[in-house]
């Protein structure tokens, strides 16, 4: 990403304002959806909020910027505030991407309907960052919002095991992760990660623009 503002300094500036925008409205979705559902942690914190910068962590913005895809700040969620704890928490999960499919099909209205307008280019920019966002995020590994909306389908027992395991290892899993997306394509030029967003990806446009 960082030679794209060599290339094109018009084009990075706005890749920036549309990582702002999607990070900011995903993570801002997953707080208000928690207090809907009984939760005021992440509002009390000032997380139910439009300003980009209580929204950033600081290597997921690096990693955005360095290789295109990255994450923000993660926002606090306590279950025991929930009436149903497994459902809730996986529907605060799934507002991040939703919000993120929402976004895509908004953007790729100019896309539909305007294909040759000159704003159109930078609407393209918004719809594909934010159909990575959604597939991303949909990838069923912790501590992405995948993992605990996959864990809903989980009996109860084996629900409350899954996310002990989860709190133990998740440092484990997080360097396997960044290694699979980072590292081993490089050597062997196979990543699981990349494959498993290229197909979700995939899926998600032809949903966008089913019909057209």
């Amino acid at each position: 990403m960082m030679n794209l503002l060599t290339a094109s300094p018009t084009a990075f500036f706005h890749f920036i304002i549309a990582i702002l925008l999607a990070l900011t409205i995903h993570e801002a979705s997953h707080a208000l959806v928690a207090k809907w559902l009984g939760d005021h942690t992440a509002e009390k914190l000032g997380r139910i909020s439009l300003n980009p910068a209580k929204h950033l962590d600081m290597w997921g913005s690096l990693l955005f910027l360095f290789v295109g895809i990255g994450w923000g700040k993660p926002v606090p969620v306590n279950p025991t505030y929930f009436k149903n704890p497994k459902r809730d928490h996986a529907l605060v999960a799934l507002a991040g991407p939703v919000s993120n499919f929402l976004l895509a099909i908004l953007f790729a209205l100019p896309i539909i309907f305007a294909p040759t307008h000159p704003l159109t280019a930078i609407a393209l920019i918004h719809f594909e960052l934010n159909v990575l966002l959604c597939a991303f995020n949909l990838i069923p590994i912790p501590p992405l919002d995948g993992s605990k909306i996959a864990a809903i389908l989980l009996p109860k027992h084996l629900y409350y095991k899954y996310n002990e395991f989860i709190q133990g290892n998740l440092a484990y899993i997080i360097i396997f992760f960044l290694f699979d997306l980072y590292v081993l394509e490089s050597i062997i030029g196979l990543s699981l990660t990349h494959s498993v967003i290229q197909f979700l990806t995939g899926i998600i446009k032809t949903v966008i623009f089913l019909g057209t």
